[in-house]
């Protein structure tokens, strides 16, 4: 017996509304059995700082609570731009994350059109895992001891005070150079791959001062290694509360504050997004993260994916101000 051609057309549109079918659920599917091998998690600055700490605090237990090892990578270079290209390339099944902080937005702002990642385009946003107020901690053989005295003495001898941040564009640089634009001082800028090797070099004294994390800077502060001025959110820090803010010490308009959040490649499936998500703050939720960070000064936040992608955009738009406002240059 014969078909008819139109029936059989019929059919054939059939069987490829099946196939169409299924390949489309194929992304599902492969997320349902989610994660398949280890977990590649960047962070796109040098071992040592806050963010470094916190991915290596975090990454056992979510690989644990996923039953697939998270390996921390790091792919220090170009104030982040290295470990994000390299995320941005990345196969999108959720097995590549990538860490980033508030310097990844202001540095948009400072270095727009010319980086080679487009962080709400390249990305999709899985959660804000911290929030914190940077500490700006000076070696000890620095003649200050409040922000009133470093700024007199950075007018007495001009690009004579130096500090380190993370890198051109980075939130760190960011932070000295709202100070100096909003004081009219003078403060040396010095680069670096990453907070840890700038806050290595306050402790060696090769520089004299950096805006640094309480996660990274806290111990030494303790021991007397770092001496804390005060801290840059506009309120003092429940962990610090003898440490002022430094808009509290006269610096009208002065707020920065910085955080960590994880992004991976655009187009990865939203269900993955939603189990790497739901791990993360599992992982931030525990009484022992709670403690663990609380006493550094760190809020945990633990955002759904939404709330963090707006809150990326928001700061964005912050930062594009205050470069705009301060007058901030970065060759």
């Amino acid at each position: 017996m014969t078909v008819p051609h139109s029936a059989g057309l019929s059919g054939l549109a059939s069987l490829t509304c099946v196939a169409c079918a299924l390949f489309a659920a194929m992304p599902e599917a492969s997320a349902q059995q989610f994660p398949q091998r280890p977990i590649r998690f960047i962070i796109p600055l040098a071992p040592g700082g806050g963010v470094d700490i916190t991915a290596r605090t975090v990454a056992p237990r979510l690989g644990a609570l996923l039953g697939q090892t998270v390996v921390v990578d790091n792919r220090p270079g170009a104030t982040g731009a290295i470990g994000l290209e390299t995320a941005a390339r990345a196969h999108p099944d959720g097995h590549t994350m990538v860490m980033i902080t508030g310097t990844h937005t202001a540095r948009r702002a400072t270095h727009h059109g010319r980086l080679t990642y487009d962080l709400l385009k390249d990305f999709r946003a899985v959660t804000q895992m911290t929030q914190q107020s940077y500490v700006l901690v000076l070696h000890p053989g620095v003649a200050a001891k409040s922000i009133p005295e470093l700024l007199a003495l950075a007018k007495a001898k001009p690009g004579g005070l130096t500090y380190g941040s993370a890198g051109q564009g980075s939130l760190q640089h960011l932070s000295g150079a709202l100070l100096g634009a909003l004081t009219n001082t003078n403060l040396l800028h010095v680069a670096y791959k990453g907070g840890g090797p700038a806050l290595a070099d306050v402790l060696a004294g090769q520089i004299s001062m950096v805006f640094a994390t309480p996660l990274e800077s806290v111990p030494h502060i303790k021991t007397g290694r770092l001496r804390a001025l005060a801290v840059t959110s506009p309120k003092r820090s429940p962990a610090m509360p003898d440490l002022p803010s430094i808009a509290e010490t006269g610096v009208a308009g002065y707020e920065v504050t910085n955080w960590y959040g994880v992004l991976v490649p655009a187009a990865t499936p939203v269900t993955v997004v939603n189990i790497l998500n739901r791990g993360i703050v599992d992982v931030l939720r525990t009484p022992e993260m709670q403690e663990r960070f609380k006493a550094d000064g760190v809020e945990l936040v633990g955002s759904t994916p939404a709330e963090y992608q707006k809150h990326i955009s928001a700061e964005i738009v912050k930062w594009e101000g205050v470069v705009k406002k301060a007058g901030i240059k970065v060759d």
